[in-house]
């Protein structure tokens, strides 16, 4: 017989009462007509997670620059020859994939979503614009513009995806993430988007969590995935479809 840590079991069925949130959620009356949206916002099967933390890095880059590694599915800002602070990302679908060098070229706190002609084509239900703040906002509460490009690092109002393949080309964060990186980073700051994994080592574990902290931060991650598919249902007839 296997035995199970009493800690994943406690995490297990935390994930189990979210899941079960999540479907009576979806029962309510309307609630399908909101599903293209929403399967267009998630999507992907989950790989990668874990939370931010300091790592070693390679010394050839410099401080201050950003590296997105979808191969790692991490974003690492180097803070130090040597040292860079990791977070987790949700990266571009396969058929979205880019990579490149680029800079941010402007900052957004509370931006607005305006979907592309692509995406709308791809997905007609999807509303022509979402302002900044709302809660059906895919953008989250900060956003770092790439170049002259439509991509972007930002937050997202759809946590559980972080770690996922799911994009249409932007690197997506945790919004606590977005919002501590956010600060620390100035308009004309290189960022290199590169396929290309890293080996690094563990230096201090910035999100380092005890197990009834794991635990409530996968309570919190279901809380809000189930008040997101709320959110969609009453916004169907608001003023953004």
């Amino acid at each position: 017989m296997t035995l199970v840590p009493a800690s994943l079991r406690k995490l297990s069925r935390t994930l189990a009462v979210g899941a079960a949130a999540i479907a009576a959620t979806l029962a309510v009356p309307g609630a399908a007509s909101a599903q293209d949206l929403i399967d267009f916002l998630w999507g992907g099967d989950q790989e990668h997670g874990g939370g931010r933390k300091t790592v070693s890095f390679p010394a050839q880059h410099k401080p201050g620059q950003i590296i997105v590694s979808f191969g790692d599915r991490r974003l690492y800002h180097i803070v130090k020859p040597g040292q860079a602070v990791s977070y987790p990302i949700a990266v571009p679908r396969e058929q979205s994939r880019w990579q490149g060098v680029t800079q941010v070229s402007m900052k957004r706190e509370n931006p607005p979503w305006t979907p592309t002609p692509t995406m709308r084509a791809e997905n007609p239900r999807l509303p022509s614009y979402v302002p900044g703040g709302h809660p059906m906002n895919p953008l989250g509460n900060r956003a770092l513009y790439l170049g002259s490009s439509t991509y972007r690092i930002h937050g997202t109002d759809a946590p559980w995806t972080i770690g996922q393949a799911v994009s249409k080309g932007c690197i997506r964060m945790f919004n606590e993430d977005v919002a501590s990186l956010y600060p620390q980073i100035a308009v004309g700051t290189k960022v290199t988007v590169t396929w290309d994994r890293f080996t690094t080592g563990g230096i201090t574990a910035a999100a380092e969590r005890s197990e009834d902290e794991l635990e409530a931060a996968a309570r919190r991650t279901n809380e809000r995935r189930a008040r997101y598919q709320r959110n969609v249902q009453r916004s169907r007839s608001a003023s953004i479809n």
